[in-house]
């Protein structure tokens, strides 16, 4: 990785566009800094600091997002969250919806601009509930002697409000325009590299509590285990990440005049980790929900539920990695098509070699869809899990253990990135045919 960045700053365009995501990632944290009008965020920080278990709920799940900017209540407090809920929604309704099928497959070029201009529009949206639901609880969340977090502001004021709530509407739609940005001009996909720059960030903070760690004389050697478990633990998920199960495909010959086409063996690759990191954020989602409700409902109490549905519970592990493998095979079944690949397949007089053409083949792509998946659902599960185990421990470790979600976009957008420098170097010295 360091030796392909290294090539690819030898050449000028190559930098030239390293430079500029660079430089649009300096904007994006320099806007992390910046506080919205009437907000106190040093108050807001500390009302999540106060909170027990405040990570192991939406609101830390949306603080992971966004760098800590969501702590601070700054423009980009809601960060690239609304985008992402708005493009899961779209990657659903162009299933279940016909018109957007068509649009997306057949619709070509225009067609997949009318459906990025529809995700942006669908994350303004988002974004106005999100912020509007941000500010609600600024300002009728008491906290201490607080009666809200706002400053300066009358309770119920109307324009207070709006310039608050379009705040952190404009910071959510400057991300997105600046995650344009670097794909169009700089390297790599803009929204996941922007991603990748928020979990980076919580880096300096980890360190710190690896510090604090090794000045306790009676917990200080596990700082070393810790540092050689994440090694491996990157290890595997760069293994798995890039491991695939090859189905053999042979295609037909083809006799047209006096020329024979097809005869060709190739394969078709079926990812391993086919969902990514989607399984963990919908069912981070939907298993730290509970404990929100308790953190904001019932807060006396919230230290003694959280011994039965907090993060480091039994009960919370185990609905976690059943909400992992479920949505795996979910996320699995709207992302590939086992009819649709045997139909292509058999248009195009290709065949998997011992299974005939039609619903054979597709039955037998089903079939490995399912091992795969399992076992691509357990490996998520082993990540997500990994760290609540090693938090559980010590509190004193909870500092150190990185999500799996975090982990997992850590070395896919790394992977990613490298990947698209490659693909530009050779490019850029592939000889042409007069050469």
């Amino acid at each position: 990785m360091i030796e392909t960045i290294r090539n690819a700053w030898r050449i000028k365009d190559l930098r030239s566009k390293i430079l500029f995501t660079l430089l649009i990632l300096v904007v994006y944290r320099i806007g992390s800094q910046v506080s919205v009008p009437f907000v106190n965020g040093d108050i807001f920080a500390e009302f999540l600091a106060g909170m027990e278990g405040a990570g192991n709920t939406l609101l830390g799940m949306f603080s992971m997002m966004s760098g800590g900017a969501f702590d601070k209540s700054t423009i980009f407090a809601l960060s690239i969250q609304p985008y992402i809920n708005a493009s899961i929604i779209m990657n659903l309704l162009t299933v279940s919806i016909p018109a957007l099928e068509r649009m997306q497959k057949e619709g070509g070029e225009e067609g997949r601009k009318k459906i990025a201009a529809i995700t942006r529009y669908a994350t303004v949206a988002l974004a106005l509930v999100m912020g509007y639901g941000y500010y609600t609880m600024l300002a009728y969340t008491q906290f201490g002697p607080y009666n809200s977090m706002l400053v300066d502001v009358a309770q119920g004021s109307f324009l207070h409000a709006v310039i608050i709530i379009l705040s952190f509407v404009a910071g959510s739609a400057f991300i997105m325009w600046l995650g344009e940005q670097i794909t169009e001009f700089g390297i790599g996909n803009g929204i996941s590299i922007i991603l990748f720059a928020s979990i980076v960030s919580r880096g300096p903070s980890m360190v710190m509590a690896a510090w604090d760690l090794l000045q306790n004389p009676q917990l200080w050697w596990l700082v070393p285990i810790i540092l050689v478990l994440a090694v491996a633990l990157v290890v595997f998920v760069v293994f798995i990440t890039q491991a695939e199960r090859r189905i053999p495909v042979q295609y037909s010959k083809r006799v047209v005049g006096r020329k024979v086409y097809g005869g060709q063996s190739t394969f078709l690759p079926l990812k391993v980790n086919m969902s990514g990191v989607m399984p963990i954020i919908f069912a981070q989602a939907i298993a730290s929900f509970p404990m929100t409700i308790v953190q904001f409902f019932f807060r006396d109490s919230a230290e003694s539920i959280g011994k039965w549905i907090g993060h480091t519970s039994p009960i919370y592990a185990v609905m976690y990695l059943l909400l992992i493998v479920g949505f795996s095979y979910f996320y699995q079944s709207i992302q590939f098509n086992p009819v649709e690949i045997a139909n292509n397949l058999k248009q195009n007089g290709g065949f998997i070699p011992g299974f005939r053409a039609g619903k054979p083949t597709s039955d037998f792509i089903t079939k490995v869809l399912g091992k795969i998946t399992l076992f691509g659902a357990i490996f998520l599960g082993i990540i997500a899990i990994l760290p609540i185990i090693i938090s559980g421990l010590s509190v004193s470790l909870r500092g150190l253990a990185l999500g799996g979600t975090s982990l997992l976009i850590v070395v896919g957008v790394a992977l990613e990135t490298v990947r698209a420098i490659e693909a530009q170097m050779i490019m850029r010295h592939h000889k042409g045919f007069l050469e």
